[in-house]
């Protein structure tokens, strides 16, 4: 399917473009920015920020819409948590985004290292708030709790799709599971903000979307994003509709209606994108 006509992207290589892409290579980095192919990355990258991906760029899962490399991962990089936190300083960055891939190859799906580049970046850059966005760690509430001891801001797991294609897009997850990780960051009462996604355009129905969203928020969700899938290649699923920025606008109401703190909706949305103009509280300060 031909893109739509709103679909503009400036592809610019600004100084700040060039600076951070330095960086990362300076200090052995890796985004989903570049690895997941995200059409937001001129822009972010030229506003002299990214999100920052740990544990590698090798994915255990093979979900059918994602652009990351599928395989076997090498080690943990014991080092990386101090490298991204050299960043986050260097960068001047006041709200950091950090994923990872899904590590389900590790005991604790990688629950230990995002503790650790948390813990990195708030001694580096104290007044720095940290958002994660963070695979299943397979449903163990353990490696949960191993993260949370770290403290993180926002805790971001993204549901991506509508429960009846689950199978079909996300092979190795589980709809429920997912579900039950924002429930149990939400019980675990240390007050952290909890966000989830939804990826549109794999021929979910706009009732099966607006379920999915009443699902969300009765865990606890305070924050949801909308975007539009796009092909990263002929080997993935293809592109059943594309959704116009009024039906974005349709859909980010209903949310905001059901109860939402905020829900940002729209054809080039995604997880991280500008996270920092919500996921901070009133008056925070960290935009």
């Amino acid at each position: 399917m031909r893109l739509p006509e709103w679909f503009r992207i400036r592809m610019r290589r600004g100084k700040q473009f060039a600076r951070i892409e330095s960086l990362l290579k300076d200090l052995s980095l890796n985004t989903v920015c570049k690895e997941g192919g995200c059409p937001n990355r001129w822009e972010c990258w030229n506003r002299g920020t990214a999100t920052f991906m740990i544990l590698g760029n090798v994915c255990t899962r093979s979900c059918s819409f994602c652009g990351v490399t599928k395989g076997v991962p090498k080690g943990v990089d014991r080092d990386e948590a101090i490298r991204i936190a050299e960043a986050v300083k260097a960068l001047g960055l006041t709200y950091v985004v950090i994923t990872s891939v899904t590590r389900d190859d590790l005991k604790d799906g990688g629950a230990e290292a995002f503790a650790l580049t948390v813990e990195s970046i708030k001694k580096a850059s104290p007044g720095s708030r940290v958002e994660v966005l963070i695979p299943d760690f397979k449903g163990s509430r353990e490696a949960l709790l191993t993260l949370l001891e770290a403290s993180p801001d926002v805790v971001g797991h993204n549901m991506e799709t509508v429960r009846r294609l689950y199978p079909l897009v996300r092979p190795g997850a589980d709809y429920e599971r997912s579900l039950e990780v924002l429930r149990m960051v939400r019980s675990a009462g240390r007050g952290i903000l909890t966000k989830s996604g939804l990826i549109l355009g794999f021929g979910e129905r706009v009732g099966e979307i607006m379920e999915a969203m009443e699902e969300i928020y009765r865990t606890g969700c305070a924050m949801l994003t909308l975007g539009q899938y796009l092909m990263p290649s002929r080997r993935h699923l293809p592109v059943m509709r594309f959704y116009t920025p009024e039906e974005f606008e349709g859909l980010s109401r209903y949310g905001r209606a059901i109860g939402f703190h905020h829900v940002e909706a729209g054809p080039l949305v995604r997880s991280s994108y500008r996270a920092e103009r919500y996921g901070c509280p009133p008056g925070g300060g960290c935009v």
